[in-house]
């Protein structure tokens, strides 16, 4: 065996032994890694609309968790386990929460999404000498900061370019645009003043030999505080005629509706991000009434929680309080 030979057959054993090391690395480190478990805790109802996502669910694996976990508003659970722990070990989820009946799970540990349903206890509320109070007629009202134009005026100008006509142009700018003719240039600005803008622009050439001038738009046409054109005049002298619309631009707010989607005993209905000043109008036994509802969501006939996407707004879900129901 040559030398050469000697130096190849070291360096495959070498790379053999860097592969076999870095596959038992890789599945020692998959066997430290934690694992945690998802799902959704939702409302035991046949019908697919009535199973509202469960908030405030505490849920726990005893001692296979490292801490308990507690669903959001979507009904949204992530739940740490110990890393001894592995897949296909047989567990127990717990879930409680007081409005339900509580919950135990006899699963695997696995990866997929645990989907639970819960049994809420009965909230029926016995028939007294105290009648229901009707909500009817609920919609939501909101703000959102929109940007809008306030027409102020307009704005005229008029200014001339002197020439004469006829004239070579030698190739001394400036020129007609094909060379032949001497030209002139001229031009003029407005100012909008201070926190205004320009909007529909014209430029005209008004008197003169207009056949043989050209108007440059260029620095204009997209608008602004200030505005400048130019124009070529490549005959006698010729005037021009400069007009725009002034426009002050604001914030305002714009008042928009929302009506809940009932489904149930709740009422759910989504707000956008930017939603501001959000109230809700419902007739209480036919009387309108104007409920705020504020950052702690408290309304005296309802209790209403919300989560929040960024892409998809904000989703409130509210059901009545006792004494009151939902018509």
């Amino acid at each position: 065996m040559t030398r050469t030979d000697k130096i190849e057959a070291w360096g495959a054993l070498l790379v053999a032994v860097l592969i076999t090391v870095g596959i038992v690395a890789a599945i020692r480190w998959q066997k430290q890694k934690t694992i945690s478990l998802q799902g959704a805790v939702l409302i035991q109802d046949s019908d697919p609309r009535k199973q509202q996502p469960i908030a405030g669910v505490l849920v726990s694996a005893g001692d296979y968790s490292s801490s308990d976990a507690t669903t959001d508003s979507s009904g949204l659970f992530v739940l740490k386990l110990r890393k001894p722990i592995r897949r296909g070990n047989p567990i127990v989820l717990h879930f409680r929460q007081a409005q339900y009946r509580p919950l135990d799970l006899d699963d695997f540990v696995g990866n997929k999404l645990y989907i639970v349903h819960m049994v809420p206890l009965s909230t029926k509320i016995p028939q007294s000498n105290q009648p229901q109070v009707k909500v009817t007629n609920v919609r939501v009202r909101y703000t959102i900061k929109a940007m809008t134009e306030l027409n102020v005026g307009s704005a005229v100008k008029t200014f001339e370019i002197e020439n004469k006509g006829d004239e070579t142009c030698q190739s001394q700018n400036p020129c007609s645009p094909d060379g032949r003719w001497k030209a002139a240039v001229g031009s003029t600005t407005l100012d909008a003043g201070a926190g205004n803008q320009f909007r529909n622009i014209r430029a005209s050439c008004i008197a003169g030999p207009c056949p043989f001038t050209k108007i440059d738009m260029d620095r204009a046409s997209q608008g602004g505080q200030v505005i400048t054109i130019s124009a070529r005049d490549w005959s006698d002298t010729a005037t021009f005629l400069l007009e725009a619309e002034v426009f002050h631009p604001m914030v305002s707010q714009m008042e928009h509706w929302s009506y809940p989607v009932h489904f149930g005993e709740s009422l759910s209905f989504t707000l956008p991000s930017a939603a501001q000043s959000v109230s809700i109008e419902a007739d209480l036994d036919g009387q309108t009434i104007i409920f705020p509802l504020g950052p702690s969501l408290f309304l005296s006939w309802a209790a209403c929680d919300v989560g929040s996407d960024v892409d998809r707004g904000r989703v409130f879900r509210c059901t009545p309080k006792p004494g009151y129901s939902f018509q």
